[in-house]
């Protein structure tokens, strides 16, 4: 073989190994191959690799200062495997066989693979990373999905199109196994290719239904996330939950705590049931092993986001798996049911899932608080601090979303070492001794580099709506790098209110219109493709933005992804977050700015009554919650104008002699200190396995 051959192959081993997405350095031979073409594929080493010209190929493969990048990269790869983790050091003879299958309907890995739709999928996807990092064996469950999530364009008029794209499985990371697994539903078998993808030392295992031999109805399973309909979203949830377990059970993968994240797969229990009866247990037996083994995460405090469908309806569609099961119909039902003797009520995911597992949590400590008052009735406790719901906070996985220049002056400032993977840090605490000139330098070149990437995201926008030069021009002098610059970017829940600051136009307008001290807001974020009251909140955002004193100042982009994501929570100065009290469960966008020097602005929900301590951002009001959304709204807004004009717009426009802000940079260099060393999903993912995987996995052991 030679070197060149030899370089090759080992640029399709980094390409296959998803440890890229959170190591600049694996990224970098891609971006060397063909800069314009890496820019193109979304950042994506194997769309990269298959699309390089072969001249242009052959010319970087019989390159020095090539051969050394790939070297450097291969050479940092196989020292992240051979380092002894977190997990491996607090190892003992009892869990050498453990090993976690966690079940979600998505997982959000890179931009490049738009398998996502929002939170969740990004929460799975920092997950899956932190279980890699920290050592623990690790196997996701999900679904491959043809076209993702879908494409949010926003025309003329502020209109949301939808857009489905159909992406080529070969362009991604992927492993085809090349083995089936057939999913009973109704009176036949849906087929399902299982596809591999590798996270470092994690694994995912995805399902492909778009195959040869199913029905056009059973092909499109797989053909997007959280279709509208509810009956093909019950059938997706069936191909994850029973679908999901064969795919394990095919690849010879012996889990010994099934984590299920968010009700989508509550129906795996129930194959489990099936599995352990033909294995030699009572049902009885079987059920008890089962509750023990499973952990369960719900992630939603708003009723509506609880999926529910018609009981008999799912007892039919699960019939064999029931009859596996030694279950009847009527004992599933029950299950299934808030109030089990209630014949009328729908069958809940959610309540399927929390008869199933024994440990089941919120992902914040309001959450958890919220969750058992919501199902206090379906436990039946009198008390509802007897109810049996834990919570652990959610958390971001620091390296995907550490923007390289930060990464660079933490790592010179504080001695940060990122790459140390443990769930309780420390490292961040040093913040505060940090050059505060220098800090602000960082911070401006960040917000700089932010507003060069929207101004590129506006005009190409501007572009598909048929600008002409004289508008792509305006636009290429819109925003200001050095003023004030608010985000706001999530999903466009009406909940989590994105147009509030927009309630007192007048007054916003004289906050963000001040040639002295000006302020700037940039949007992003997109609502399920049928939520059209989320979808008017963007239209309503869009239009606003026109306006003569908001024009180059306010602006909302379309699409919302990692890559977006990153961008502005890395340059933004302000992260707000209104949400309706008490319906945020954790959130964690909120959690990247401060890795920058960002400060939140936010309601007191979900994570943020934990993480603010009065002197790294700012909290909107109090606790206070009406009954009347109106009077709500009226009261946040007035709080937010009161902070931004009072508080936010003054100290960050006092400067002292070298033009910096010394006062706000106390402020952000506090938000720096107090908040990644707990919010991160290292120190999550430890705790899922401190209060839940280990326990699960020994109870099992301990019945052997």
């Amino acid at each position: 073989m030679t070197d060149s051959e030899r370089m090759l192959e080992s640029l399709n081993e980094l390409a296959h190994d998803c440890w890229w997405s959170w190591n600049e350095i694996g990224r970098r031979p891609f971006a060397m191959l063909d800069p314009r073409l890496w820019e193109a594929t979304r950042q994506s080493p194997k769309k990269t690799l298959n699309r390089c010209d072969p001249s242009r190929l052959h010319t970087r493969l019989n390159s020095v200062e090539f051969k050394q990048v790939v070297e450097k990269a291969i050479a940092a790869r196989q020292k992240y495997y051979d380092s002894r983790t977190w997990f491996s050091r607090i190892s003992e003879d009892d869990i050498e066989s453990f090993k976690v299958a966690y079940f979600c309907s998505e997982f959000a890995i890179h931009e490049s693979m738009q398998q996502y739709s929002g939170g969740l999928g990004v929460l799975a996807g920092d997950h899956v990373k932190s279980a890699s990092d920290l050592g623990l064996p690790f196997v996701g469950i999900s679904l491959l999905y043809q076209h993702g999530y879908y494409i949010q364009e926003i025309a003329q008029d502020g209109q949301t199109r939808v857009v489905y794209p159909n992406y080529e499985f070969d362009d991604m990371p992927l492993e085809d196994t090349g083995v089936d697994i057939q999913c009973p539903l109704w009176d036949r078998d849906v087929i399902a290719r299982i596809w591999k993808m590798k996270v470092g030392r994690s694994e995912l295992l995805l399902l492909d239904a778009n195959r040869d031999g199913n029905s056009d109805e059973d092909r499109l399973l797989t053909e997007g996330l959280y279709k509208g309909d509810p009956d093909p979203r019950m059938r997706q949830q069936i191909l994850l939950g029973v679908g999901g377990m064969q795919a394990l059970d095919a690849l010879g993968y012996e889990p010994t705590v099934y984590h299920l994240n968010e009700g989508h797969a509550a129906f795996a229990p129930i194959y489990r049931i099936g599995k352990l009866i033909r294995e030699g247990l009572s049902k009885e037996e079987a059920i008890e092993q089962i509750k023990e083994s499973t952990v369960f995460t719900t992630h939603t405090p708003v009723p509506a986001g609880h999926d529910r469908y018609a009981a008999d309806r799912a007892a039919d569609a699960l019939g064999r798996t029931l009859e596996s099961a030694q279950m009847s119909r009527e004992e599933f039902e029950a299950l299934g049911r808030e109030h089990p003797e209630n014949h009328d009520e729908q069958l809940c995911m959610t309540v399927l899932a929390l008869r199933m597992a024994d440990f089941v949590n919120g992902v914040a400590q309001l959450h958890g608080e919220v969750s058992r008052e919501m199902w206090q009735e379906a436990y039946g406790c009198e008390h509802v601090d007897d109810v049996p719901i834990n919570a652990i906070t959610n958390g971001i996985h620091i390296r995907t979303w550490l923007a390289p220049a930060a990464d660079a002056f933490w790592r010179r400032e504080i001695g940060l070492r990122p790459g140390v993977a443990s769930p309780h840090s420390t490292q961040w605490s040093r913040a505060m001794d940090a050059n505060p000139n220098e800090f602000w330098d960082l911070r401006t070149d960040l917000r700089t580099q932010m507003i060069e990437f929207l101004r590129r995201r506006l005009a190409q926008q501007a572009m598909k709506n048929g600008a002409d030069p004289d508008s792509l021009r305006e636009i290429s002098g819109w925003f200001d790098p050095d003023a004030l610059t608010i985000g706001f970017a999530r999903r466009f829940a009406t909940y989590k209110r994105a147009p509030l600051i927009f309630r007192d136009i007048d007054r916003i307008e004289q906050i963000v219109d001040n040639l002295d001290f000006p302020v700037q807001l940039i949007f992003a974020g997109k609502a399920h493709p049928r939520d059209q009251h989320g979808q008017a909140f963007a239209q309503k955002i869009h239009r606003l933005s026109k306006r003569p004193r908001l024009k180059g100042r306010v602006a909302i982009l379309e699409e919302y992804d990692m890559e977006i994501g990153r961008m502005l929570t890395s340059g933004c100065d302000i992260w707000l977050n209104n949400p309706r009290r008490p319906h945020e469960a954790s959130g964690t966008s909120g959690m990247k700015p401060p890795l920058h020097g960002g400060l939140n602005v936010s309601i007191l929900d979900g994570w943020w009554p934990e993480g603010f301590d009065g002197r790294n951002g700012w909290a909107i009001g109090d606790e206070s919650e009406f009954e009347s959304t109106e009077h709500q709204d009226e009261h946040d807004s007035n709080e937010l104008y009161q902070l931004l004009e009072e508080k936010i717009v003054p100290l960050f426009y006092t400067r002292n002699n070298r033009d910096v802000p010394r006062g706000w940079i106390k402020r952000a260099l506090r938000s720096v200190a107090t908040i990644p060393d707990f919010f991160n999903t290292n120190r999550m993912v430890g705790q899922y396995a401190d209060q839940a995987y280990l326990t699960a996995h020994r109870s099992r052991k301990n019945r052997v």
